[in-house]
């Protein structure tokens, strides 16, 4: 079977979408893929033999940062500096109801909310956020008297798998349902296009895994997760 349709092509999501959908966005070759920055730190390798390591170096500057995560993510160089470790647990929804969206004002956020979509991220940490990633899918949000309080959005992208992120809620806004909300907004709109809603969470993260098993997500995979920082 294609990426386009083999729910396996997940074991290595950044590469299978680097190699698919996002092959338009992608830097580098056969050895070694990587998102433009301004896009995403986020990187993939078919394997993890010197030579796919040494060609992912190649593709990264010094003072540059790089993120990697899936099967094959091995140690950092020593002219890298490693920021964050981890292990992340892929989840998926494959049943195909749609959920409720409850009363909250959504709406579709656009380059000119980028600046609130970043200062958010930093005060939140939901991944990844640069100031171009709003192109790689849609992000919606919710706002009062102006501020931004919450948003979620798509990321990764293979065949008809679609991944749920940035999904963030202001510390004053938490206990409402926002984040909630916007998730079953992005999800019922991946079911009506045709796509399968996955998503990555830290795998110690059990209070927001049992919020995503509430809307019908379930575990698919797990692997590692590093962020390293070139130095030299």
């Amino acid at each position: 079977m294609s990426a386009f349709t083999d729910e396996n092509a997940l074991d290595n999501p950044v590469w299978s979408c680097l190699t698919t959908r996002h092959a338009h966005f992608a830097k580098g070759g056969r050895l070694a893929l990587r998102y433009p920055p301004e896009f995403s730190p986020l990187g993939g390798i078919p394997a993890a033999a010197v030579e796919n390591v040494e060609a992912l170096r190649d593709l990264v500057g010094i003072g540059e940062d790089l993120s990697l995560a899936g099967p094959h993510v091995p140690e950092a160089p020593a002219n890298w500096e490693t920021q964050h470790r981890m292990r992340i647990a892929q989840i998926i929804r494959r049943e195909s109801a749609p959920l409720p969206e409850g009363s909250a004002q959504i709406s579709v956020l656009s380059a000119s909310d980028v600046g609130d979509m970043l200062a958010l991220v930093d005060l939140t940490h939901p991944g990844p956020f640069r100031v171009r990633t709003i192109e790689l899918g849609t992000f919606v949000g919710v706002r009062q008297h102006g501020q931004l309080l919450a948003m979620a959005g798509e990321r990764l992208w293979v065949g008809n798998y679609r991944e749920a992120s940035g999904i963030c809620t202001h510390p004053d806004a938490q206990g409402r349902g926002l984040a909630r909300a916007l998730l079953a907004h992005v999800i019922n709109r991946m079911l009506s296009a045709g796509q399968i809603p996955f998503l990555h969470v830290d795998s110690t993260n059990e209070r927001a895994i049992a919020l995503y098993e509430t809307l019908g997500f379930v575990r698919r995979a797990a692997f590692p997760f590093v962020h390293a920082k070139r130095i030299r």
